[in-house]
């Protein structure tokens, strides 16, 4: 349990079953609070609703208290997270919801509190209600070309030509989008990470804040967490990829140097960095509360300050995230610096975390996380096909087929095809399985990686089943999960190859990798996977499973590519 929970008067307990049974045996509904080292307002929450005297007692006398960091219990923040953070959420002593409220101060508390113990005395279990996610199997569809365009099409409809990004209200980087329109809607996708760039960059300290609450990208959020700088590392550089513009290539150095200094650990990334806007004085304490947070003050006074904290803990989808993203930008640049700090982050996680094959999310302070989580499982694989296609070591495809093996056999639903969130176990809703869009693409995107680069189709297989257990509500799916639009596309026309004889990092190799198509398969000394020679210093273009030609050196390459793909 964090600090600022500790210096609340609420008794809260962990999340478990004993929390539950203690529920059970009192006849109590149970207050689930889902904070965030990160999370500004669930602080302040913390020191104003949850340390009042009066509050603190109605809780502690009507409900059994439970607090959940929802980093390191993701599958908990997915079933009861009731719009932002905090999400203060009532449920029954089974874990049903009654209902649910996000930020709430002193007064807002005290009325809910009174409306949900009415509630109980009154309806008591039948007021409560499960999320049709767990109720209902996703809506199964034919995988087409159709969910490409689907999804294409929402992105001139909700993006913003005035202020850039997509949406007409709180605006979030969206990195997975901008890199779904960099192949389809160019011109949306650069503007949206121009607007990132100018307004949830820190030019002084380096990296990204998480999101605004303006659609003018103003009431910037400042917290900067790993997740949200590992993505856009990836999408600033896809989109030097195709520009070859410093503009695009400078924020990501810069997260880079920030990623390697500020978050780094000394053996892998941590999580999270705190906004630093929200003193922990108390509310009456004008000499301290009225002061500026870190992000408000000016450059000089900043240097004097104290940085806001760091969380330490490694996770390990977000450390394959910062991999997968490092080695991206070392294969469009050589950033040694990149390559060298993917590298001993994968290691950490692999040595650290994963055993045969099963991915613990995280191990700090005594505290062992959950296993076998579909977005540990998805990030990690997307990071070893890449490290493969990148640094050539063949370690990273076993490593990837193992994490892959593991999936299929602990995460895949047989009788729908997709892929649940983790173990179908645990107190609350965690006995009740989640099939989440963006983790079943993300996985699906891997597994065609893995499936190009090991010659086994299984793989491909799989992708496709889990993309066509959510294809009958494609006509229903935002901008937000392009990343399931890509995946769709990916499987309906085979992904650019390019096989190169060669050893990584040649010539021919790096050429391969600065094709300017980011959806591409690049398998370096290609001769090792496949039973057949390949002549030194050439390079097989693959073009919808068919072999186009062969070139011989980079502009060759170059060439031959344009002239297949066109």
């Amino acid at each position: 349990m964090n600090e600022s929970a500790e210096r609340t008067k609420v008794e809260w307990r962990e999340w478990g079953a004993d929390a539950f049974e203690e529920a059970r045996a009192a006849d109590k509904p149970v207050l689930l609070s889902l904070s965030a080292t990160w999370c500004s307002w669930c602080h302040r929450m913390d020191r104003e609703a949850y340390s009042n005297p009066m509050v603190a007692a109605n809780v502690n006398d009507s409900f059994v208290p439970i607090r959940v960091d929802i980093d390191r219990q993701p599958r908990v923040r997915e079933r009861y997270n009731v719009g932002g953070f905090p999400s203060n959420v009532f449920l029954t002593p089974e874990g049903e919801t009654l209902t649910g409220a996000t930020y709430l101060g002193v007064d807002g508390m005290r009325q809910v509190v009174e409306r949900v113990r009415d509630l109980w005395t009154h309806k008591g279990r039948d007021a409560a209600r499960v999320p049709r996610s767990l109720r209902e199997d996703p809506p199964a569809g034919e995988l087409s070309p159709e969910i490409e365009r689907l999804v294409a099409g929402q992105l001139g409809e909700k993006f913003d030509d005035q202020f850039g990004g997509w949406g007409d209200s709180e605006k979030f980087p969206l990195a997975r989008t901008a890199e779904f329109a960099l192949k389809r809607e160019r011109e949306q996708a650069l503007a949206s990470l121009t607007a990132v760039r100018e307004h949830l960059f820190d030019d002084y300290d380096g990296g990204f804040f998480r999101f605004a609450e303006g659609r003018d990208w103003t009431d910037v959020h400042h917290e900067k967490l790993l997740s949200t700088n590992a993505a856009l590392v990836r999408a600033f550089a896809e989109a030097y990829l195709y520009t070859g513009e410093a503009e695009y290539r400078e924020p990501a150095d810069r997260t880079v140097e920030y990623l390697t200094t500020t978050l780094w650990t000394g053996e892998a990334f941590a999580g999270s960095q705190a906004p630093g806007d929200e003193p922990d004085a108390p509310d009456d304490s004008e000499s301290e509360a009225d002061e500026p947070g870190y992000y408000d003050r000016p450059a000089s006074d900043r240097e004097a300050a104290d940085p806001p904290a760091v969380d330490a803990t490694a996770f390990a989808d977000w450390n394959a995230m910062a991999a997968d993203a490092l080695l991206t930008l070392h294969a469009y640049t050589d950033d040694e610096r990149a390559r060298t700090y993917a590298e001993r982050a994968l290691d950490h996680v692999l040595d650290e975390l994963v055993a045969d094959g099963a991915i613990t999310h995280f191990r700090a302070d005594g505290r062992t996380g959950e296993t076998d989580l579909l977005a540990d499982h998805a990030h990690l694989l997307g990071a070893l096909t890449t490290a493969r296609q990148v640094t050539g070591d063949a370690a990273s495809l076993g490593a990837a087929r193992e994490v892959a093996d593991r999936a299929l056999e602990a995460l895949r639903d047989e009788d729908t095809g997709a892929f649940v969130d983790g173990p179908r176990s645990g107190p609350g809703l965690l006995d009740r399985p989640l099939r989440p869009l963006d983790g079943n693409a993300e996985l699906a995107d891997a597994l065609i990686d893995l499936a190009i680069l090991s010659g086994e189709d299984r793989y491909r297989e799989a992708a496709a089943e889990a993309v066509a257990a959510f294809a009958g509500a494609a006509d229903r799916f935002g901008v937000q999960v392009a990343s399931y639009a890509t995946a769709a596309a990916r499987l309906c026309r085979e992904p650019l190859v390019i096989e190169v004889a060669d050893p990584a990092g040649s010539d021919l190799h790096r050429a391969a990798l600065r094709v300017a198509d980011h959806e591409k398969v690049v398998i370096p000394a290609v001769g090792e996977l496949r039973d057949r020679e390949y002549e030194a210093g050439t390079a097989h273009v693959v073009v919808d499973g068919e072999r186009a030609g062969t070139a011989s050196d980079p502009a060759q390459l170059s060439q031959l590519v344009g002239e297949a793909t066109q």
